[in-house]
This record gives structure tokens, C-alpha cells and sequence, in this order.
């Protein structure tokens, strides 16, 4: 058979042009460290990459919302430490202010420093984080949730949720606490609580106490109202019905006489023991705190604990309100201090779990590049030997197209 030089030369410059394509193949994949520069080069592999770095590029989303998450409750767990020191200051100094040696002057002097308690208190339940939110606003972050009304008496604005973030594809994770939860809350185990219902007279009341929770009324607000009988004190217990007052089915609590010396009411499960002399009208209530009859509320207590230590006590009625508000007060702070320190035990959970979480993404993520390294990442020992083969082949391609090159019929003419 004949082979035309024509048929020669194209053979050889096919030959040349396919070693060329080889070794530039090898040499991108080596210059790139990837095994597939192209989709071509390996179709399936290439196709499963693309998903396995969107799962990446997903996790390492997740992971930069747990650093704004984490910054957040670093901040919350930070204030709300400064928030209880805040109440236990608060706490020591209405103690101090319950002494009877002191006199009204001393009495101010302590009101003053409460005042610096309660302001620092206001400041930090304003608190922002670094992008200008205010953190306790719940969804309302952009006015301070704390504001002063007309009567000097501070109310909530926010709203009463909590702002969340997904820190994984399963985890929604509240972020910050609103600030009825911290500061207008109480823990679930509160109990009773009592409070004098500006009374006129001199009674004080101390306690109550929890006598039998099995009690089928236990759990209920009632209120110990004060009469007069044929000139005589009395007290009657009374029970809220969902609407109103109602006097308590028991003729023992109804117009019962009062001798104001120690004396001891047991109703539904509780006890109060009473002193002094009341006026026709004068009511204590006694409810369980943070129900609706007795809403906790801290910049409540701490207003009323300020206003009495400011106010002179002059009558008996005067000292009677000092020592009942000192002990409601004292109280209020008491749960208040629980609540506080149990939302800052839910935040560091939260700050405990978002390190859990950390460190399930880091493995996941570690997944994900040895995956994707398996499917697409270089073999440079493999590499450099096929580039080496690819060389000598190139090399053998273009001796051999010159050889062939110079063979004429007429060099043996």
C-alpha cells in the first residue's frame, strides 16, 4: 500500500497536536492542585462537587450567625450579671433602711443611694449591642424598651418576644431576652406574696406563710379586709373570683374579732401574722407573685421602696406603710433576683450549646473539604509521573515527526 507525505506530515501533526493536549491537560491540573480544572474532565465528579461546596459555603453561613449569636448572649449574660449585682445592692441597702434606729435623715440618705441603684438598673434593661439595637426591645429594637411615663414611673415599650437566629439547619436559638422576662417576671416556684393596700391604720403583717399546698384553694389571690363591729376591730378574708373579691365560704373568716398582737390568719393553704390597729377599709392582699392580681414588675418595687424611704415617718400609719413596703419590697427583690440569675443560667446554656454546635459544624465542615478533595483535589505523585510520560511521548512525537520529515525518495537518487 502507498502512504502518500501528505498522509505522513497530517499523522504526525495529529500526533503532536494530541501529545500537546495531554501534557497541557496535565500541566493545568498540576499548576491548579485540581484533578477536575473542567467540567468535561469529569462530568459526575464535577456535578457532585458543586453540591458538596454549596453545602460548604450553607455551614459556613450557619457558622457566622453563631458568632453574632454568641455575641449577643455574651452581651445578655454580661448585663444581667450586672443587673443581679444591681438587685443584691439594692436588696442590702432596703435591709439597712429597715433598722429602727435609724432616723428619716438616714432613711433618705439610703433612698439617694437606691436611686443610683435603680438608674443603673434603668441603663442597663436600655442596653444596645454594637450595631445600635436595643437588646431587651424584643422585635421593637430600635426605641429603648424602658421608657419614664408622665407619673415617673417606668413602663415597657418593647414588644414580648425574644429576637431568634438560626444558628443551624435545625436550630432556631433565641438570641436576646425581652425585657418583661427579665424584669417584669418571676420564677415559676415564687410563692405568696403580701402587700398593704395604702391603709390609713397602723397594721403590719409579716410572712405569709405556705401552710399546706395540697389546699384546694392554694395557688388563689384573697385579700384581708379590715371592719368594725360594734365599735370592735374585725377581719374578714376574701377570695378572688376571676372578676371581684368575694368573701371565702368559711363563717371563721367572715367578721372575725382582731386583737392586733400576733395575731395568725390561716386561709387556703397560707398564713399571715398581723400587728397594730387597723382603720375601717384597710386591706392587705395576698397573692401569689407575678399573677395577675400581683404582677411582678422590679422598677415597681424599687419606685415604691424609694418613695416611702423619702417620705417622713412621722404617724404611726407612716411607720406602719415603711415597715410593710420594706417587706413586700424585699420580697419583690428576692424573686426578682431568682428570675434574673435563672434567665442568665438559660443564656449560658445557650452559649454552652452553641459550642456543641461549633464543634458539630467543624466536623461537618471537615467532611465536606474531604469530600470534595476526594472528588476533584490533585494526586500530585500520580500527576507528576503522567506529566513526565506526557513529556516523553510530546518529545518522541516531534522526534519522530522530524525523522520523518527528512526521509526522501530522492536522498537515495
Amino acid at each position: 500500500m502507498r502512504i502518500s507525505t501528505v498522509t505522513m506530515f497530517e499523522q504526525s501533526t495529529a500526533s503532536i497536536n494530541r501529545q500537546q493536549n495531554d501534557f497541557l491537560k496535565v500541566s493545568q491540573q498540576i499548576a491548579s492542585g485540581k484533578r477536575v480544572v473542567n467540567p468535561s474532565d469529569d462530568p459526575q465528579a464535577a456535578s457532585r462537587a458543586v453540591g458538596v461546596d454549596q453545602s460548604k459555603a450553607i455551614t459556613q453561613q450557619f457558622a457566622d450567625a453563631r458568632v453574632s449569636a454568641r455575641n449577643s448572649l455574651s452581651q445578655t449574660e454580661s448585663i444581667l450579671n450586672s443587673v443581679s449585682d444591681a438587685i443584691t445592692s439594692a436588696k442590702t441597702l432596703l435591709v439597712q433602711a429597715s433598722s429602727d434606729t435609724l432616723s428619716d435623715v438616714d432613711r433618705q440618705s439610703v433612698a439617694s443611694e437606691l436611686k443610683g441603684v435603680y438608674e443603673t438598673m434603668i441603663g442597663q434593661a436600655n442596653a444596645t449591642d454594637g450595631n445600635g439595637r436595643y437588646l431587651f426591645g424584643g422585635y421593637a429594637d430600635n426605641t429603648p424598651p424602658f421608657v419614664s411615663d408622665a407619673d415617673g414611673n417606668t413602663r415597657y415599650q418593647g414588644s414580648d418576644n425574644s429576637r431568634e437566629q438560626r444558628v443551624d439547619s435545625s436550630r432556631l436559638m433565641p438570641v436576646t431576652e425581652n425585657g418583661i422576662t427579665i424584669f417584669q417576671s418571676v420564677p415559676s416556684g415564687a410563692g405568696y406574696i403580701a402587700e398593704a393596700q395604702a391603709n390609713e391604720g397602723s397594721v403590719t403583717f409579716s410572712g405569709p406563710q405556705v401552710n399546706d399546698i395540697n389546699n384546694e384553694n392554694f395557688g388563689e389571690s384573697y385579700k384581708v379586709v379590715f371592719g368594725e363591729v360594734a365599735g370592735e376591730p374585725t377581719y374578714s378574708v376574701q377570695r378572688f373570683d376571676g372578676t371581684d373579691y368575694v368573701a371565702v365560704d368559711d363563717p371563721a373568716l367572715t367578721n372575725q374579732p382582731y386583737s392586733g398582737d400576733g395575731q395568725r390568719v390561716a386561709f387556703g393553704g397560707v398564713s399571715i401574722t398581723l400587728n397594730g390597729v387597723p382603720e375601717d377599709g384597710d386591706e392587705i392582699l395576698v397573692a401569689r407573685a407575678g399573677s395577675a392580681e400581683r404582677p411582678a414588675d422590679l422598677f415597681r418595687t424599687m419606685e415604691q421602696a424609694i418613695r416611702v424611704l423619702e417620705n417622713p415617718a412621722v404617724t404611726a400609719a407612716d411607720k406602719a406603710e415603711l415597715r410593710n413596703t420594706l417587706n413586700t419590697s424585699m420580697r419583690d427583690l428576692d424573686n426578682a433576683l431568682d428570675n434574673v440569675l435563672t434567665v442568665r443560667a438559660s443564656a449560658g446554656a445557650r452559649l454552652n450549646e452553641l459550642d456543641v454546635i461549633d464543634s458539630v459544624g467543624s466536623n461537618r465542615m471537615l467532611n465536606y473539604e474531604q469530600t470534595l478533595s476526594d472528588l476533584v483535589d490533585l494526586d500530585y505523585a500520580s500527576a507528576i509521573s503522567e506529566y513526565s510520560l506526557r513529556q516523553v511521548g510530546l518529545q518522541a512525537a516531534q522526534k519522530a515527526f522530524v525523522d520523518i520529515k527528512g526521509m526522501s525518495l530522492f536522498d537515495y537518487m
